[in-house]
């Protein structure tokens, strides 16, 4: 594992965990950072002792937006030239679970990486929100995309075109996060949601990520054929057998993710 400059990570029971670490300016995203985060869910996504990944940041928050100093001189012709959101498409090849815990504030760049998580959970004192309008632009990882087809789109525009900052229970009420916990239980409900899937076959909670993605943007019809495939590739698998013959026996299973 390499030694990285702006993340800690580690590998505890076999869940990866990716720690936003620069938390005296409350973990705001630079560009070396998201090569960093990239790079590590890519090596742990590879990694036969990995079965879930979460991540989190270090501190009191999450990630309180991109670093603007950063970008205050960039201009078109360097933005297209640098190329800078190919690091973050990367994310969405990920093929394992991820689970972000964000505490604190998740806003502008830290609230479109909590949203290529698969599941959210937050603390009760978390503020999401995208303020990139109030400095004369826009979300541009994907917040835009991922709020709208989250929320809808007159819900969406409310708080895009406003920059407001939505609280943690309004996020819950609309969906856009899975659990609502204390702040003081954040780490301990979240790894415990991640323990129970690192029990899971690997494969299946794989190509169940693969179809509910193709689902968020195929017709009805091409997703269940989609869907269906998935499901005839998995009796492939060693799990399907070890599963299927266990719950015939009456015995726990045990998944080699094969």
């Amino acid at each position: 594992m390499n030694n990285y400059q702006y993340i800690n990570s580690w590998v505890e029971n076999g869940i990866a965990r990716v720690e936003l670490n620069r938390p005296k300016v409350l973990n705001a995203l630079n560009r070396p950072m998201i090569t960093e985060i990239v790079d590590c869910l890519s090596y742990f996504d590879q990694s036969e002792e990995v079965k879930v990944i979460v991540l989190s940041g270090a501190g009191r928050a999450f990630a309180a937006g991109a670093d603007i100093d950063e970008m205050a001189n960039d201009n078109p012709i360097s933005l297209e030239n640098l190329n800078q959101f190919a690091e973050w498409d990367k994310i969405s090849l990920i093929k394992k679970p991820i689970i972000a815990a964000v505490q604190g504030f998740a806003l502008g760049g830290g609230f479109e990486l909590a949203l290529n998580a698969d599941i959210i959970f937050s603390s009760d004192n978390a503020k999401f929100g995208f303020p990139e309008v109030n400095i004369g632009v826009m979300p541009s990882a994907g917040g835009t995309v991922k709020l709208t087809k989250a929320l809808g789109r007159r819900k969406a525009l409310e708080w895009l075109w406003t920059g407001d900052q939505m609280e943690a229970h309004e996020a819950l009420e609309y969906g856009v996060i899975n659990r609502l916990v204390p702040a003081e239980l954040l780490m301990e409900e979240t790894m415990a949601f991640a323990g129970k899937l690192a029990e899971q076959p690997p494969l299946s909670l794989r190509l169940i990520k693969d179809t509910a993605g193709k689902s968020e943007d195929l017709p009805v019809y091409e997703a269940m054929q989609y869907e269906r495939k998935n499901f005839y590739l998995l009796f492939a698998s060693e799990d399907q057998t070890e599963g299927m013959r266990a719950f015939i026996e009456k015995k726990s299973p045990v998944f080699k993710g094969k």
